[in-house]
């Protein structure tokens, strides 16, 4: 279940703030990860917010939202993401050792 509340404080240096909603007094803290918005996650002080609030004690504050997002609009879920899936960013790493039995490895004659 969803509510609507409304943005009383927000450290975007810090990704995180409060916002004020009847089912959650002392206000609920939100962190910008649970932001369902696309691109920059960021609100502003006084913008409604539909939201998901959670019992849990966080930085003081006895509810959390679990998941929000403007009035109005949809929630951007990002499509799920699977290791492997990925095409941005491939790399290879290949090792390899010197041969310990060569002409410098542990039997080798030492220098005279």
């Amino acid at each position: 279940m969803t509510v609507v509340g409304r943005v009383s404080e927000w450290y975007d240096d810090e990704g995180w703030g409060v916002v004020e909603t009847a089912t959650a007094p002392g206000g609920c803290w939100l962190h910008f990860s649970s932001l369902l918005v696309a691109g920059h996650r960021h609100v502003e002080v006084g913008q409604d917010l539909e939201l998901s609030v959670v019992a849990g004690d966080q930085e003081g504050y006895r509810f959390r939202a679990d998941e929000a997002w403007p009035v109005g609009t949809e929630p951007h879920r990002p499509p799920e993401h699977h290791a492997g899936d990925a095409t941005a960013f491939h790399s290879t790493l290949t090792l390899s050792f010197d041969d310990v039995d060569g002409p410098d490895g542990p039997d080798a004659e030492p220098p005279r």
